[in-house]
């Protein structure tokens, strides 16, 4: 039996928390239209907010739409500002919890983690799956399709039941997931804060089952692309099919047809952004161009030590000095 959340409604709906919520939620948005619009009446509007929570008179409202390229195009939802309070109340309650209970191979959209640490863990685990590059290392590599449209929402609420025992959490959670569809009672918005949680609770009954069923030793996971290493491919090509039945007969999800591979190490592995080899690794041509960009259109000294920070570790010696010499602010 899964471990219960000890968390409180009355917790997540008080007025500190919603204050604590508004100081996290509002960092570098403050010149926005509608934050401005709501900080003008910040307390009346958290106060507002805070007795129609209390009362069980909140509703959620609807969102805008609108595509970005990042690198390839995105339909992102936004909701109000009121909204996304409350999406920020909820996850610094929650998140706390959930994150104990993740597998620490599960690296996307937690405090502490990211692409960095994934990647380095994806080399660690090469090198014993290789035992130290002696054996050929096969990696089995999948992808969700369409993952956050095809997030089924029943499916997501039985899971959140299996933790959650006030009502009240649960119907405030329920009405935050049932304010979008991409089909009939499917689909999460990519714009807000509660989908990256949920999206990890959601799968994290597919992490553990790999993990501790299907005993998946070297498998890491990062949104919905994950891999798993082995120096056995027909172990590999077994482990596949339990991966296609758990995720359609559980999850009611399904593999990317064109995104599902088995592959040597030795022949270079894509994943999150870089190429992986044996001995070394590679930025990938386009999340070369994509930081590019990005610094074309915003070259501020913290965007900057970003992504030198992110490039420091790998075989980026050239695009390094590129980045310095075309965008830092104090070269002479």
């Amino acid at each position: 039996m899964n471990k219960r959340l000890i968390i409180r409604y009355n917790e997540i709906i008080s007025i500190d928390n919603l204050l604590l919520a508004w100081s996290e939620f509002v960092k570098g948005k403050k010149s926005k239209p509608d934050v401005m619009c709501f900080s003008l009446n910040l307390m009346d509007n958290i106060l507002q907010l805070h007795d129609d929570l209390a009362n069980k008179a909140y509703r959620h409202g609807g969102y805008k739409s609108f595509y970005i390229t990042d690198p390839k195009l995105r339909h992102i939802h936004k909701a109000s500002v009121r909204d996304r309070l409350v999406h920020h109340a909820v996850y610094r309650q929650l998140y706390p919890f959930f994150a104990k209970t993740f597998i620490a191979d599960s690296f996307s959209c937690q405090l502490g983690k990211g692409t960095h640490r994934a990647i380095a863990r994806f080399k660690s685990f090469a090198r014993k799956a290789s035992k130290n590059n002696t054996l050929t290392c096969w990696i089995l590599k999948c992808d969700i399709k369409k993952f956050f449209a095809s997030i089924d929402h029943d499916v997501l609420l039985r899971t959140l039941d299996e933790y959650i025992k006030d009502k009240d959490i649960a119907s405030l959670l329920s009405n935050i997931i049932a304010s979008h569809e991409d089909s009939p009672s499917k689909g999460l918005p990519l714009g807000n804060l509660t989908s990256q949680l949920f999206v990890n609770i959601h799968m994290n009954r597919f992490d553990q089952h790999i993990k501790h069923k299907v005993k998946a030793r070297y498998y890491i996971r990062y949104a919905d692309d994950f891999i798993i290493l082995s120096d056995n491919k027909a172990r590999l090509n077994d482990i596949l099919q339990f991966i296609s039945d758990f995720l359609q007969d559980e999850l009611k999800l399904q593999l990317h047809p064109q995104k599902v591979f088995i592959k040597t190490l030795a022949s270079g592995v894509d994943f999150l952004g870089w190429i992986v080899f044996p001995t070394h690794t590679i930025l990938r041509t386009k999340t070369k161009r994509r930081i590019l960009n990005r610094l074309r259109k915003n070259s501020t000294p913290q965007s900057l030590a970003s992504y030198l920070g992110l490039l420091k570790h790998d075989n980026t010696y050239g695009l390094r000095q590129k980045i310095l010499n075309d965008y830092w602010p104090w070269k002479s």
